[in-house]
């Protein structure tokens, strides 16, 4: 396995160049990251929507079940505007589908995200092997904590200039975030559609530009698409949607489905869910709000203003009003157990990389 020993595996501690993706939101479980971590790869809990107590807790659970390294993931704190008209017309708007699902009108939503420095604390606390985030750049305070620990620290670029201010800020590798992944976007230094470089385009020029690994993510499914982005020049890929139809993921029955019965032209890009550009499987929810797209709250206003709606939505089993993230190749998924797929990326990259077809 020579050829799949890179930088980004010597350090950290991993067989294969393969990281999944900490996709937040329940589907990353302990059981999943736990799995991918033994088999070979690097599991990532996606921790931003998370509790620091709760984080606490998945971080045991995983090393209950594992010794081998892992990551946890957190989204870096934008500011957001709080525009009361804008808030409450979001809410009208979506009232139509809480009428349909018998839910109260306008509910107060809460806090709109947890406390990004109650959260990074018990990262730190538990000094974890990997953190990676996305979203931003993480603060000097905390690069240097965390590296002082020896925790590896990885972060989101979608261009090129991303990952030069990234590993200027001290990362130690960075994820070259395609425009085909699905999820929300990483973008944080240019408006979002500057930040839509394809992942073949993103890559080479990424991995000329900086002198740390780079990562790359993006509709990337099976082995050759490790083959290839090897060859490209990274030193690892990051895998999220090939992960959703493990048997260990969270992600409920009717979102499963959604994702093995999706189409190369079924995902779009939308901000009516969260305020913030991501890219899922339409359905119903997107195409009929999709009208309103600029005039929603900033995330995570909007984010929080929509929970109610996708959690009754994925009780009932409703795939109209999920969020189904997902990037543009989720018609390649398999429903394999996490190690057999990552045995399977692995045995396919080599075959491509010996020249067997």
């Amino acid at each position: 396995m020579q050829s799949l020993t890179t930088r980004v595996t010597e350090r950290l501690g991993i067989r294969y160049p393969i990281i999944q993706a900490g996709m937040a939101g329940g589907t990353t479980t302990p059981e999943l990251v736990a799995a991918v971590s033994e088999a070979g790869g690097l599991g990532t809990l996606g921790a931003g929507y998370m509790s620091a107590d709760r984080i606490r807790e998945a971080i045991r659970e995983i090393r209950e079940r594992t010794d081998r390294p892992f990551a946890v993931n957190l989204f870096i704190p934008e500011p957001f505007e709080e525009d009361r008209e804008r808030i409450e017309q979001a809410q009208e708007r979506l009232d139509r589908f809480r009428r349909e699902m018998g839910l109260p009108a306008s509910p107060d939503p809460g806090k709109y995200r947890e406390s990004f420095e109650e959260q990074i604390s018990a990262v730190l606390e538990e000094r974890v092997p990997a953190f990676s985030f996305t979203f931003g750049m993480l603060p000097s305070e905390w690069v240097e904590r965390l590296k002082r620990q020896g925790t590896v620290l990885i972060g989101t670029a979608t261009t090129v200039e991303e990952g030069a201010l990234l590993e200027a800020s001290g990362v130690d590798m960075v994820v070259a975030q395609g425009s085909e992944a699905g999820g929300h976007r990483g973008t944080f230094s240019a408006p979002v559609e500057k930040g839509m470089v394809g992942l073949m385009s993103l890559v080479p020029q990424m991995a000329d530009r900086v002198r740390i690994p780079v990562i790359a993510a993006g509709g990337i499914m099976d082995g050759r698409g490790l083959a290839a982005s090897l060859m490209l020049g990274v030193e690892g890929v990051q895998m999220g949607t090939a992960f959703l139809t493990c048997r260990e993921s969270g992600a409920n029955s009717v979102y499963r489905d959604a994702i093995r019965n999706a189409r190369d032209d079924g995902t779009v890009l939308t901000r009516s869910f969260s305020g913030r550009y991501a890219r899922g499987l339409r359905n119903r929810f997107v195409s009929e709000m999709g009208k309103y797209e600029e005039e929603w709250p900033d995330y995570p206003i909007q984010n929080a203003l929509t929970r109610d709606i996708r959690r009754e939505a994925a009780r009932r089993g409703n795939p109209d009003l999920m969020s189904l993230w997902a990037g543009q190749s989720a018609s390649l998924s398999r429903s394999l157990p996490a190690a057999e797929l990552i045995r399977n990326v692995v045995r396919e990259a080599q075959d491509r990389l010996q020249g067997k077809r």
